[in-house]
This record gives C-alpha cells, sequence and structure tokens, in this order.
C-alpha cells in the first residue's frame, strides 16, 4: 500500500539570501543543493556521502525568437515533500518496487517577461532525477526549443563507457576511455550504419556510464521521454562538463511545445558499489504508473524465430532475387522464386513444430510480406503494405497449425523508416494481426526516416513511436522496436513496450562481431533504461558454417550464451539460433529451456563495467533461481556464495561452463555440465575463460 507523506510550503518571493535550497535522499547519504546564481541563473549541485557528484551545473533552456528561459529568474515558490510506495511491476525483475524519494519543486519567475517555469527535483538513496516544467501562462503558452542548456559538470576526468552521439542510432561499440580522451578516439568510435547523423566530435549519448578515479559510478540518462526530442551530451574537455544536447528535427528546431507541458526528467544514479547501478529502479520510478486497467493480455514471451539465418545470409528476406524493381509492376504469382526465401510455410512449420516440442511461446516470422526487394536505401514513402503475403506464405494455414501446436507467431513489420505510410496502414495492419491470432510485434525502422530530414530520435518520430505503442494496446497487441529510440522507462506506463533494440545486439556477430566485453557494459548503460531484445542463444559460433562467404564468428563462448539469459534481461527472450543446432546441442539447450524470463528478485553477485557480471534471479512465483555470469576478453576465476536461497533448503544446481581451454576465438564451443547439491551456505569457485561465462540452474530438491 502507497504511503505518501506530504509537507508542503508555498512562499511568496523570496529574498536573495533565502534562494539556496537543500534536500537529501531518505537516507541521508545524497544531497541536492538547489541556488541562484549571479544574474538569476538557476543551478543545481549534487554530493554523495559528501564527495562531489556533479558540480554547479547551470540549468535552462535556450528558445528560438525570444528572450530564453536561462537568466533573470527570482524564485516565487518552492514545494517539498517525501514519498514512499511500493508497487508491483507487471513484468519485471522485481516483484515488488520501492518508489522513495524526497521532492523538492522550484518555481522561477522571469522579471522581464514574467514568464514562470519549475524544476522538479527528485532525491532517491540511489539518484537524483529533474524535470523542467512550463505551467500554462499567458506569456508562455506556445514556443520552440532552440536547445536545451542543462549541465553536469563532473568532478574529475572520469573513466566513461561511451558511444558516439548520434541522431539516428546507438549501434555502435562502445568505447572504454577517460573524457579526456574521446575527441581523439571519435573518428574511429563511428562505424558504419544504415542511418546515422553525428553532431560533435565529443558528443556522446546517453545512458552515460562513468566511474571517478575515487570509485563513484555514476550513470546519466533520462526518464519519460513523452513528446520531447531525445537527449545526447556534448562534452567540454577542457572543463569536464557535459551539456544537454537534443535532437533536431527537420528544419533544426529541438522542441515545439505548448503549454502545460514537462520535459522529461534527467537523471543521475550514483553509488560506490557497481551493482548498486545495475539494480537501480530510479528510471522506472521516474515514469507514471500503467495506463492500463486489464493487463491481462500482456506476457513475458520466450521464442525461436525466422531471422539467424538470414542475418548470416543462409536464406532471404525476398522471394526473388529481383534487386531494383518498381513492386507495383510485379505479379509474384508469375516470378520465379529465388529458393532461398526462408518465411515459406513449409519452413516456418518446422519452427513451430520446434518450438511445440521445447516448451517456447512464439515464433518469429520475418520477411513474410512483399516488399523487401524494393525497398532498402532508397527513401521510398510507400513500400510495405504490412498485410500482403508472398505467394509461399500461407497466413491462414499457419495460424490454424500454431494454434493446434500452442504456439503464437510474431508479426514483423519493417517500416522501411517510413513512419507515414506505417501510421496510414497501423489499423488494417492490427486488425489482420488480431484476425488471424498474432498478439505481438516486432517493428523496426531501418534506414533514413521518411519524410528525408527527419531523425529516428526527434520529437516527431517519437511521438509517432508513442502512436504506435497506445494503437498496439487498442488491439492488445505488444510492441518489440527495433531502431527505435533507446527506453527511458516508459515500459512502466505502457507494459505492452516487452523489447527494444536501440543497441548493437546479437545480428552484429554476423556483421564483423561484437567485442568481448560487449555484454559486460550494456547492463550498465543500454539496459538501464529497460529491458533488451539482444536475441541471445547462438552455439554455431562460425557464421561461414551457414554462409560460406561470411568468415565473422560471434566473440562469445558457447556458455556465455547461455549466460546472457540471465545478465541481459528482457521479458522477450530469444533462441536465436538454428533449430538444427540447437538439435547437436541438447544438454546445453536444457538451460535455455529452464531459464525463466520473468522474476521475482534479482541479485547482483559481482560486477565491474567493463570486465564482468553476475546476476542471480529467482523465476516468478517459483522457488527456483538462475544464476548467469559473463566476462571480457581476459577471463577471470568467478568466486561467489549462494546465500541468496533460503535457509535450510536443498537445491540440485545445475552449471553450465566453460571447460579448460575454451576461448570465444580459439575454441568457443568447449564446455561441461555438472551438477552437485547446495544450500545457502555453498560457497563456488568457477572458472570463466576469455569472452566466456557461466549459467547455473538452481532446483530446489524434490521439485
Amino acid at each position: 500500500m502507497a504511503r505518501q507523506l506530504l509537507a508542503i510550503c508555498g512562499l511568496a518571493l523570496l529574498s536573495p539570501a533565502a534562494l539556496a535550497e537543500e534536500l537529501k535522499s531518505p537516507n541521508g547519504q545524497l544531497t541536492l543543493n538547489f541556488d541562484l546564481q549571479a544574474g538569476g541563473v538557476p543551478t543545481y549541485r549534487l554530493t554523495y556521502k559528501g564527495r562531489d557528484v556533479i558540480k554547479a551545473s547551470k540549468l535552462g533552456l535556450e528558445l528560438k525568437g525570444t528572450t530564453s528561459l536561462q537568466s533573470g529568474f527570482a524564485q516565487t515558490d518552492k514545494q517539498t515533500r517525501s514519498f514512499d510506495e511500493t508497487w508491483q511491476p507487471v513484468w519485471g525483475e522485481a516483484k515488488t518496487i520501492r518508489n522513495h524519494y524526497n521532492e523538492l519543486a522550484v518555481t522561477l519567475t522571469q522579471a522581464e517577461t514574467q514568464r514562470t517555469i519549475r524544476v522538479r527535483f527528485r532525491v532517491f538513496d540511489d539518484g537524483l532525477g529533474f524535470r523542467y516544467e512550463f505551467p500554462r501562462q499567458p506569456k508562455l503558452d506556445y514556443f520552440t526549443i532552440k536547445e536545451e542548456r542543462t549541465q553536469f559538470a563532473l568532478a574529475g576526468d572520469h573513466k566513461a563507457f561511451w558511444l558516439p552521439g548520434d541522431y539516428d542510432t546507438q549501434e555502435y561499440s562502445t568505447v572504454t576511455s577517460k573524457l579526456s580522451e574521446v575527441r581523439g578516439k571519435m573518428k574511429a568510435a563511428v562505424t558504419p550504419n544504415a542511418s546515422q547523423t553525428t553532431f560533435s566530435p565529443t558528443g556522446l549519448q546517453t545512458p552515460l556510464m562513468l566511474k571517478s578515479q575515487d570509485g563513484l559510478y555514476i550513470n546519466i540518462h533520462e526518464a519519460a521521454l513523452i513528446d520531447y526530442s531525445c537527449m545526447h551530451l556534448d562534452l567540454d574537455d577542457k572543463n569536464m562538463v557535459l551539456e544537454s544536447h537534443l535532437t533536431p528535427d527537420a528544419v533544426g528546431d529541438k522542441g515545439l511545445i505548448q503549454t502545460p507541458a514537462n520535459s522529461p526528467w534527467r537523471t543521475v544514479i550514483v553509488s560506490d558499489k557497481a551493482g548498486d547501478i545495475l539494480l537501480s529502479k530510479l528510471v522506472l520510478n521516474l515514469n507514471e504508473p500503467t495506463k492500463f486497467k486489464d493487463v491481462s493480455w500482456i506476457k513475458p514471451v520466450k521464442y525461436v524465430g525466422v531471422w539467424w539465418e538470414m542475418i548470416t545470409g543462409k536464406s532471404t528476406w525476398s522471394y526473388t532475387n529481383m534487386d531494383n524493381i518498381k513492386l507495383d509492376s510485379v505479379d509474384y504469382q508469375k516470378v520465379k522464386p529465388n529458393g532461398t526465401h526462408a518465411a515459406n510455410t513449409a519452413h516456418v512449420k518446422e519452427y513451430i513444430d520446434f518450438a511445440a516440442q521445447h516448451g517456447f511461446d512464439a515464433v518469429l516470422v520475418e520477411g513474410w510480406n512483399t516488399g523487401w526487394e524494393d525497398w532498402f536505401g532508397k527513401h521510398k514513402d510507400y513500400v510495405f503494405d504490412f498485410v500482403t503475403p508472398y505467394p509461399d506464405f500461407d497466413v491462414a494455414e499457419l495460424s490454424r497449425y500454431a494454434a493446434t501446436k500452442g504456439v503464437k507467431i510474431i508479426m514483423h513489420h519493417e517500416t522501411s523508416g517510413s513512419v507515414r505510410n506505417y501510421e496510414r496502414h497501423l489499423d488494417e495492419a492490427f486488425q489482420f494481426m488480431n484476425k488471424y491470432g498474432y498478439n505481438a510485434v516486432k517493428t523496426g525502422y531501418v534506414g533514413d526516416i521518411v519524410p528525408l530530414g527527419h531523425h529516428h530520435y526527434d520529437q516527431w518520430v517519437n511521438n509517432h513511436y508513442q502512436y504506435v505503442l497506445e494503437k498496439a494496446a487498442d488491439y492488445k497487441i505488444m510492441v518489440n522496436g527495433h531502431e527505435a529510440v533507446r527506453p527511458t522507462g516508459l515500459a512502466r506506463t505502457y507494459p505492452n513496450l516487452i523489447g527494444n533494440e536501440a543497441a548493437r545486439g546479437t545480428e552484429y556477430e554476423s556483421f564483423g562481431g561484437n567485442n568481448a566485453d560487449h555484454t559486460t557494459i550494456l547492463p550498465f548503460t543500454r539496459l538501464i533504461g529497460g529491458p533488451m531484445d539482444y536475441t541471445p542463444g547462438i552455439f554455431q559460433t562460425k557464421v561461414s558454417a551457414y554462409n560460406p562467404q561470411n568468415t565473422s564468428f560471434v566473440h562469445s563462448t558457447l556458455a556465455r550464451q547461455l549466460a546472457l539469459y540471465v545478465t541481459m534481461y528482457s521479458p522477450l527472450q530469444m533462441a536465436a539460433d538454428l533449430p538444427e543446432t540447437y538439435n547437436k546441442h541438447l544438454d546445453a539447450f536444457q538451460f535455455i529451456k529452464d531459464v525463466a524470463v520473468d522474476w521475482d528478485d534479482t541479485k547482483v553477485l559481482e560486477a565491474e563495467p567493463g570486465d564482468y557480471i553476475t546476476y542471480a534471479r529467482k523465476a516468478k512465483g517459483k522457488s527456483s533461481w538462475f544464476v548467469g555470469s559473463t566476462c571480457d576478453e581476459n577471463g577471470r576465476t568467478s568466486k561467489i556464495d549462494l546465500s541468496f536461497l533460503e535457509p535450510g533448503k536443498k537445491y540440485v544446481a545445475t552449471i553450465y561452463a566453460d571447460s579448460k581451454g575454451a576461448h570465444y576465438q580459439y575454441n568457443p564451443q568447449a564446455y561441461q555440465i555438472r551438477k552437485l547439491n547446495v544450500t545457502s551456505k555453498t560457497k563456488l569457485t568457477q572458472l570463466c575463460a576469455p569472452g566466456g561465462g557461466y549459467a547455473i540452474s538452481l532446483i530446489e530438491a524434490g521439485r
């Protein structure tokens, strides 16, 4: 039951001596200071256990064509309160989440314009959230943001885990360096992508993970990104100050705002323990409770799919090899198929049979609909209609067949970046899904946004993603968004958002490979805002086994691929490899079958960004626990204790681990499986090979 403790204090115009405000976290370890500097410039500062996290930093917005909201302010009101509640997510890493903070809302009035804004701060035990609020008022009813000027002044040249700032993609490899080294490493960090727009030699993405020289872990991100442009960070590398940099729209504007309105929350998570960053629910807590009264149709999903074989080049999305054609001139009933089209009725039935045999919920099918020959890189407004299948894909028959097996089919909508075209077809496409029993869709936005000039992360396109999400809810459809904006905790409010990509996923293992430390960093960065559809479970790590022309390899041991089901949290988990490969390793595949996708409890047993992570998670509504550990290219020995298990009970531990001599590059399929009886008093030591890891299932004895 929620408990609210309110202490509200309204003030008239305050004297300059009274302008400084202080707000502490509930446990007293974090302190937020707000002040107006000379000239009426609003600033804030954040300390943790007396150590600077964010030094005095400016707040405000630069407006287009009018006086900006950066200076000339007087404080005209303040309100404080404390809030404490416990809520239950529809799905998640824990059965319950505590939302406990102290709040300060400062009202500022600009003497020159008589405009008023409010800055609302919430200090949690694990960090700070703050946002700008624009009340309805005669002097500020509609305005255009030229740039948001929020600063994060850092206390030193921190170690950073960063991605190049880009308006259109986050699909870069993370660079680990000091902030002072960003400029020199930026050019090499910007690798090719289907759509990309970098903006600065020191521009960075959020979530940005930092570690200070004195051992503070700091994460900067945003929460509740609605009707606003996505925030990046521009680094002043002489003074170690990060400043917000919003994604522009097609004419260069950063936001069109009509009051009353709020910005997203700007978030700073901080601790002297790395595991606390991973366990933080601050971003979720800054989002509103769910908008849905009925959530019974939203369910976590474990799935297989017709996908990896196309990613590797073994098969194709296209029905024909007729490139550079104009689709309205093609009669698919008369053209010759290419013989490599994967989304055909007989082949999809094989996936459905495999899913049913092993207890999976669903099968994703990509390349089922017409249009794949005529879209990539062409910037066409109208390519896909999302309802017309290729001749070899029998929608009605597959729907019937899947139903007899107790398996769902996951729809795939590649929009080709044409957001207007997708919206014009959306109702018909969702009605089509309802008709044939599809309850989840994977959306895609590969390539540049059409209309040209817009970006994947600008306000207008973010509003499109939100429109799709809310429209899907009208049809009781779950959404897994790829190439969309990175998540900001909106899945609390709209829990039908069960998956996002917004980072380099497993597909890049077929495009040259992800760094071996990749999955030791993503939980500290990309996953701070919400789960990722990472698509793990690749057992055949040599891509050439499927496509002799592709020499890429998966930068992971087989054992670590199992660990990712625990370390890379998602309520939507794919067994991404081909059924014939899993049939060769059914002993290891058993872990994928057993592991849960929804959790009652989560523990971080070991963690250091870029080096290693070990999680333990308790399955929803069960006594079973699952452990996953992933490490970088150096390998390590993991030492954990099982004190999280219920005292007095015995468990059977099945350990899936790297064998001696395993190596992500030279010997990736070397694994061993062993069983032993354990209790809460047991301590384990386990080898993690270079680029490796391990997975453990802990089942209560007798169950």
